[in-house]
């Protein structure tokens, strides 16, 4: 059997009686399987973006045991140690575990962001969160013009929130028409 659908059953027990984290984790892991696609990765690239998709926010449980939240630092701090735990007996190889748990702790790091599974699967949680947060119009294009860097992530922003590329006024801001 396909291990990512072993990996995405074993999340669904993981998060057994939280369909909100169960839901969001599938949205981004679709998010980010599309933006991948429409991106030309190539296979390997895809398949560590999609089980990083998968496997992202593994740390917020422990967070909120540990630290009383889940705030994106202690996700990122707590999340690799848990994702290589579930990886391993998958039997995924070691390279692409040591970079789907470098994704995990960087998935809230929005600066230096090296390699397009990267950005991409930062671009794919960003959607499903503007749209999860119930985020205003205004928050969704601030995440466009700050966040966004493939062309098809911005496309989908765009359509998702009705947002314009935009043109920019004498004072620097963007207008939305």
């Amino acid at each position: 059997m396909d291990r990512n659908v072993l990996l995405l059953k074993e999340m669904i027990r993981y998060y057994a009686r939280d369909p909100k984290r169960i839901q969001h984790f599938i949205k981004v892991h679709d998010f980010a399987g599309m933006i991948g696609k429409l991106e030309g990765l190539e296979d390997d690239e895809q398949n560590i973006l999609e089980i990083a998709a998968i496997v992202h926010d593994i740390g917020i449980k422990v967070s909120e045991e540990k630290y009383g939240d889940c705030s994106g630092k202690h996700q990122e701090l707590e999340g690799p140690v848990i994702a290589r735990t579930m990886l391993e007996p998958l039997g995924f190889e070691d390279s692409v575990i040591d970079r789907v748990c470098y994704l995990v702790a960087h998935h809230h790091t929005y600066q230096d962001i090296n390699g397009l599974d990267y950005q991409i699967l930062v671009e794919a949680d960003f959607l499903v969160n503007l749209y999860e947060d119930n985020a205003s119009r205004e928050a969704a294009e601030h995440a466009l013009q700050r966040i966004f860097r493939t062309e098809s992530g911005k496309s989908i922003c765009r359509d998702m929130f009705g947002l314009t590329e935009g043109t920019a006024d004498q004072a620097g801001t963007i207008s939305i028409q």
